[in-house]
């Protein structure tokens, strides 16, 4: 059976994609599971356990240019690729007019059926038009975890049951590990980030317990913002800025993170590192890690105490000393 799976973007939504290829390979051992997502993203898949191709495409900056010589020629490119193989099952995990055009252009084995959402739920983004290039659509709970609602599409669609252990088969190097924290503080939405002296204080007592403070970032704002948070901790590393696959490695190699509800802090939920993930909103149960020993959620509005955030780190990192 070869499945292609196409969920292009974001970060935090590509990661909650991976748990739906562990489902796969567990109801189909013998599957070959291709992929298509944004470039920027191949390295993390790569990662992936069970993806055998990666197929990279550039949606957002072919759109900004779409008629010259070097975007006709990508798109070829890109099309070659993608229909490179027949495929027995086509699945839209986004639900977007972008993506059921990418699955619509796939090649199809005789009997190949194209599969995407037939509904939005509740916090995801979705356009009719992905239904419509389907060839089975599938309706889904509204109120549904985003690991779930990629995790039941495929299971309805390549008929089995989602088994109830979640595994993302994130792949990353931990043979070093350091007694460093990561602050993952940079999101895309500023009403999602935590204030930069709240950072400074939990690194403050992160220092005081004997942790170092690691201060990852990916724009030149966020590299300001993890400066201001690292002036005046006595210890406190700026990381220089990584790719997405060695971050992943430097993330794992940490005794733990916390971060706000970014596409990083959903990285360190795959790697099930011990991790606290602070949200200003009460939208935990969609995104958010599963509650366990070692992750958790801490909500607040407008925003989380530092002592609410510092009594959730102590017992996640409690139980991984335990551990």
């Amino acid at each position: 059976m070869r499945i292609l799976i196409v969920k292009l973007s974001s970060l935090g939504d590509v990661v909650h994609a991976m748990p739906a290829v562990q489902d796969i390979r567990r109801a189909y051992p013998q599957a070959q599971i291709d992929w298509v997502v944004e470039r920027g993203f191949v390295p993390l898949v790569r990662r992936c356990e069970g993806v055998s191709r990666v197929i990279g495409c550039e949606l957002r900056r072919w759109r900004k240019s779409p008629f010259t010589s070097e975007t006709r020629r990508a798109w070829r490119s890109f099309k070659a690729e993608l229909q490179r193989e027949q495929y027995d099952a086509v699945i839209d995990l986004q639900g977007l007019t972008k993506s059921g055009l990418i699955s619509w252009l796939a090649t199809l084995a005789p009997m190949g059926k194209r599969f995407g959402l037939a509904n939005q739920t509740e916090g995801s983004s979705f356009e009719a038009p992905a239904r419509w290039l389907a060839d089975v659509a599938i309706t889904l709970p509204t109120h549904i975890h985003a690991v779930a609602r990629s995790r039941e599409l495929c299971a309805r669609a390549l008929g089995y049951v989602a088994p109830t252990h979640q595994s993302f088969g994130l792949q990353a190097d931990r043979s070093n590990r350091h007694p460093l924290v990561a602050l993952v503080h940079g999101t895309s939405r500023a009403d999602k980030q935590w204030p930069l002296a709240s950072w400074h204080a939990l690194g403050k007592r992160l220092n005081e317990q004997g942790y170092g403070v690691a201060l990852p970032h990916g724009s030149d704002e966020e590299q300001k913002c993890a400066q201001q948070i690292a002036n005046g901790l006595g210890n406190a590393t700026v990381w220089t800025r990584l790719g997405l696959d060695s971050l992943a490695d430097a993330l794992a190699q940490c005794a733990g993170v916390v971060g706000v509800d970014s596409g990083l802090s959903h990285i360190a939920v795959a790697l099930n590192s011990p991790h606290v993930q602070i949200y200003n909103f009460d939208t935990a149960w969609r995104t958010g890690p599963p509650a366990s020993a070692r992750q958790c959620s801490v909500f607040a509005a407008p925003t989380p105490t530092v002592d609410a955030v510092w009594q959730a780190w102590r017992r996640v990192s409690t139980q991984e000393k335990l551990s």
